[in-house]
């Protein structure tokens, strides 16, 4: 049975960018009665006057935000059984579970597209059964172990892509291993895939892994993806005839970061408190630069769009194709703010790690020979990344760009993926303390260096 489209949804935003994000992706779904409010108590009024069958609420909105917007409504008579989805940057754990315990049905962390957002309404009105959760099965061929990793669109998976590269063209002939990667359209789907046991490992935001972690998700971080490789770029709309600094610029602006769990968002917001600013997402607390969650590749036409948005923060080339293409200018290079920091890490099911060691002590030992190979052929490697990265050409990457990102000074590392615990814990301290989220874990137990040990000695 599908779902009917005619379905009146309200979505509640205090952003206009996002409502119209939100609203496009349902408009996608099939979906186009829709009606908008602008925070918790605009949701109220418009209940009040409008036959809602469904709220998509955004969490952190000034006055009445998305969690006192769903007590209120679990507590209302009237409206208590009413559906309820949270799409929120709000993406670690804690917030998970915070949603679930106040009653709401659904969460989709942000940046989402049209086909979570549709997954989870017909999962929530029981149009889509929902998926029986089994953690994939490790086969065994002709004495091989078949590894399945996830990875998305990114540059800083690029080792991955070679090193997969090398194995299908007969290059490296691992001994212990066949290698199937998956590419997923974001970092959501990748976490689910790292939960639920689809996927045998990953590569994924180090803050993501490490609040996987301290919610019992059974993986072990064997190994970084890259170094640095981030960029933050300016909206062109800076002038400096029109503003005394660029303190001055961002203030009361919107700067868009790919997740919340990220070093992207520990990275900006450094950069700009040092600026004297109080960068932040939307809420209780005072801020005077707000962040908002948006999928990379729509981040350029965003900001070209929209005078309100002064910058992003995004993995490479995404920033670079923006400067080439005239919509922004450099405000820094990640590395320049931290030399030669952790982003992405690869992870791997603690089951499959203590079953096929010798698998994995050969994978890490070919990804960071892969590593070097990049360093020291990066034509070839950039020719490879546009085939493993863009292999339909919807995101535009050509040879030349990512020769060129490679090329970068200062830009991505891959010849060290050496995972330093003290930078992770730098990242977690820095996140828990100075930002307040994600949660502290025994990184000890968290990262397997055993691997790192032999792959970089």
């Amino acid at each position: 049975m599908s779902i009917n489209t005619d379905l009146s949804i309200l979505i509640v935003d205090d952003s206009g960018t996002m409502l119209k994000i939100m609203q496009k992706n349902l408009n996608q779904a099939g979906f186009t009665n829709i009606t908008t409010a602008c925070d918790g108590k605009d949701a109220i009024e418009k209940l009040k006057s409008t036959k809602i069958k469904l709220i998509i609420s955004d969490w952190n909105m000034p006055t009445m935000d998305g969690l006192e917007l769903l007590q209120w409504v679990r507590k209302s008579d009237k409206f208590s059984d009413l559906p309820f989805i949270m799409a929120t940057a709000q993406a670690d754990k804690t917030q998970q579970l915070t949603v679930k315990q106040e009653g709401g049905q659904g969460l989709l962390p942000k940046p989402f597209d049209e086909m979570e957002l549709k997954a989870v309404i017909e999962e929530i009105f029981g149009t889509q059964e929902k998926k029986k959760e089994t953690r994939r099965e490790v086969k065994m061929v002709n004495g091989k172990v078949q590894l399945k990793i996830a990875h998305i669109q990114i540059t800083d998976h690029l080792v991955l892509g070679i090193l997969k590269h090398q194995i299908d063209t007969g290059q490296v002939k691992p001994k212990y291993f066949d290698l199937e990667t998956i590419c997923l359209p974001g970092w959501n789907p990748v976490i689910k895939a790292i939960e639920t046991g689809e996927v045998d490992a990953a590569f994924v935001l180090a803050p993501i892994a490490m609040d996987l972690f301290g919610f019992e998700v059974p993986i072990k971080l064997v190994m970084l993806a890259h170094k640095a490789g981030s960029i933050f770029v300016r909206s062109k709309n800076y002038n400096p005839d029109n503003y005394n600094s660029i303190k001055d610029f961002y203030k009361y602006k919107v700067v868009d970061i790919p997740h919340k769990m990220s070093i992207h968002n520990m990275l900006a917001h450094k950069y700009l408190k040092e600026l004297g600013l109080k960068p932040g997402v939307p809420g209780k607390e005072l801020i005077n630069v707000r962040f908002e969650v948006v999928p990379p590749i729509q981040m350029p036409e965003i900001m070209k769009t929209n005078e309100d948005v002064a910058g992003f923060i995004v993995a490479e080339p995404i920033g670079s194709n923006a400067i080439a293409k005239g919509i922004a200018d450099l405000e820094f290079i990640s590395s320049e703010q931290w030399n030669n920091h952790p982003c992405c890490v690869c992870t791997i099911q603690e089951e499959f790690v203590e079953k096929h060691t010798n698998a994995v002590f050969e994978f890490t030992e070919l990804l960071a020979k892969a590593g070097k190979y990049i360093d020291q052929n990066k034509a070839v490697a950039a020719e490879v990344a546009v085939s493993f990265l863009d292999p339909q050409q919807k995101l535009g990457l050509t040879i030349d760009m990512l020769k060129n990102v490679l090329e970068m000074p200062n830009g991505i590392n891959m010849m060290d993926l050496y995972p330093v615990i003290d930078d992770l814990d730098r990242i977690q301290q820095y996140m828990h303390h100075e930002m307040g989220i994600g949660v502290i874990i025994d990184l000890e137990k968290f990262v397997d260096l055993q691997f790192a040990n032999e792959a970089c000695k």
